[in-house]
C-alpha cells in the first residue's frame, strides 16, 4: 500500500510498475473533466465485484470504512463535486475530490484513489467476490 502512497504524492500519473502478483498495472491520473464519464462507464461495465474502501490521512490515521462489501456502482456529481461509491448497505461519499487516480491492467480496474479536500487519501479496491462451494447433498 505504501508504494501507492509514495508514487501518488510524487504525482507519477502514467508509471508502469510491477505488482507483487508479477503483471504490469498503469497509474493513471484522471482529469477532472472525465470523472463523471469515466465512473458511469466503470459502473456499467465493471461486472460483479466486492469493494474495499481505506482512509488515510495525517489527522485520522489508517482507517478501513468498508470490507469486502458488494459494488453497486461509482458515480461523480460534477454539480455538487461528491463522488459517490454504492454499496448494498453503504453509500461512502467523497466531498470536493482534488485529485483522483485510477490502478488498471490487463484483466480490469483494481483501484481508484481520490485525494480529498482534505489531503485525505481515500483508496477504493476492487476485488471478486468469493465463490462459495455448492452444498452438498
Amino acid at each position: 500500500m505504501l508504494v501507492h502512497y509514495f508514487l501518488y504524492v510524487l504525482d507519477y500519473s502514467h508509471l508502469t510498475y510491477q505488482r507483487t502478483e508479477s503483471y504490469k498495472c498503469q497509474l493513471k491520473k484522471l482529469d477532472n473533466s472525465e470523472w463523471s464519464e469515466y465512473f458511469d462507464k466503470v459502473s456499467k461495465t465493471i461486472g460483479s465485484k466486492n469493494v474495499e474502501i481505506e482512509i488515510a490521512g495525517l489527522s485520522l490515521g489508517d482507517q478501513i470504512e468498508v470490507t469486502s462489501m458488494p459494488l453497486n456502482g461509482l458515480t461523480y456529481d460534477s454539480k455538487n463535486d461528491l463522488l459517490e461509491v454504492v454499496t448494498e448497505s453503504v453509500d461512502h461519499i467523497i466531498k470536493h475530490p482534488k485529485v483522483i487516480h485510477t490502478d488498471y491492467s490487463a484483466d480490469g480496474l483494481h483501484s481508484v484513489e481520490v485525494i480529498d479536500a482534505d489531503n485525505n487519501h481515500q483508496i477504493i479496491k476492487f476485488t471478486e467476490p468469493v465463490a462459495l462451494p455448492a452444498p452438498s447433498l
